[in-house]
């Protein structure tokens, strides 16, 4: 069921507000939306800095997982 006019005015009236008195915390709900939504997974006021950041971490993960599986096979092999 969706919104009424009324309740649309309302809900634009208090983003509004938002917008005005919190800017930040108005692009962060508008990310989240975005996200929700079926958007980027990473919102553009991020930029590409929070995509590498993120890629970095992956990559360590694997790293490490694959340094443990390698350790535990050296030990395995050598006992």
């Amino acid at each position: 069921m969706g919104l009424s006019g009324r309740e649309r005015r309302i809900l634009a009236q208090i983003e509004y507000a938002l917008e005005r008195d919190d800017p930040e915390l108005a692009k962060r709900v508008a990310a989240i939306n975005r996200i929700e939504a079926g958007g980027d997974f990473f919102p553009q006021a991020y930029g590409d800095r929070l995509r590498m950041w993120a890629l970095a971490h992956v990559w360590v993960i694997f790293a490490v997982g694959a340094l443990v599986i390698l350790l535990l096979l050296v030990a395995v092999l050598t006992t």
